[in-house]
């Protein structure tokens, strides 16, 4: 056998060791009862955002009260008034009801909890143990809490779907500058919505993941995690800090309404992705300086 030959054989092993420690790690992460009920959660929401618009719409009246396309009536989330004249706008909804809060913090449990839960457990050093190397392995974890990112939004998209099917018409339906477009492309664009949070939810997960090597308790990790989300949401609020905010990784989030615009205005969304792989960038190398480097004691 050829040097070549060797190395070849060498290699083979170590990336089918690699893809079995990602199927690993994410069914460990996907059976745990604290993702399902992450997951249960995130499913009721725009169930119960269906119901309270058909209680309120039953009458023949409008929920909400004037409002347009990308602007609830009454301060509530952004297309909740088109609600009730098409289903599909249940979909919109529901991830800018969840998208501030019930999103990222749900990610921020699972990334908060990817390396510390395992170090709380004693299980983190027999990882190490195996032949996976530092580097692979919390790039794995990292894998498995953006899988997460994508599976949470994609329930609450199709959980949003189907009720809106249920309880609402479906048809064509009217972006915010007031244009008609076909089920059909809406559909699309609903799809490219639930990308584009998912891909927003991007600088949570790395910020967590980072929290998470610094720590070998999985709860405080978690709970400084959805802290940090707190605290940077209040922030990104506040008037005065107008400098500071484009900078937070919140700020461009609700951003994905431009994408039911026509034509769709592209700005803010790529600032957001520009943010988001930032973060990713930043808090990833973080991350991996920190793990590396780390004494693994349990």
């Amino acid at each position: 056998m050829s040097r070549a030959e060797t190395a070849a054989a060498v290699r083979a092993p170590r990336w089918l060791w690699t893809f079995g420690l990602l199927r690993s790690e994410l069914l460990t992460t996907f059976r745990r009862w604290r993702t399902l009920a992450l997951l249960g959660v995130l499913a009721a929401v725009p169930v119960l955002v269906g119901i309270a618009v058909r209680i309120e719409t039953g009458d023949g009246g409008s929920f909400g009260g004037p409002g347009g396309a990308g602007q609830a009536g009454g301060g509530g989330p952004a297309f909740i008034s088109q609600v009730s004249n098409n289903g599909l706008f249940l979909v919109f909804t529901a991830l800018a009801a969840t998208l501030p809060f019930f999103l990222p913090m749900a990610v921020g449990v699972v990334a908060g909890d990817a390396i510390a839960g395992e170090a709380g457990a004693g299980t983190l050093r027999y990882l190490l143990v195996a032949p996976a190397g530092r580097t692979r392995l919390l790039l794995t974890k990292c894998a498995a809490v953006l899988a997460f990112c994508l599976a949470a939004t994609l329930v609450v998209a199709v959980s949003a779907l189907a009720v809106g099917a249920l309880l609402f018409p479906l048809g064509d339906l009217t972006t915010i500058s007031g244009t008609r477009i076909g089920y059909a492309e809406g559909l699309g664009r609903a799809l490219l919505i639930a990308l584009t949070v998912a891909a927003s939810l991007v600088g949570v997960a790395a910020l967590g993941l980072f929290v998470s090597t610094l720590t070998g308790s999985g709860i405080a990790a978690m709970a400084t995690t959805v802290g940090l989300l707190i605290t940077v949401q209040i922030l990104d609020q506040i008037p005065q800090l107008h400098a500071l905010q484009p900078y937070f990784f919140s700020h461009y989030w609700l951003s994905f309404a431009d994408l039911m615009r026509e034509p769709v205005y592209w700005d803010d969304l790529v600032r957001n992705l520009g943010l988001q792989t930032l973060y990713a960038a930043v808090f990833g190398s973080a991350a991996w300086a920190r793990f590396t480097a780390k004494d693994i004691t349990a």
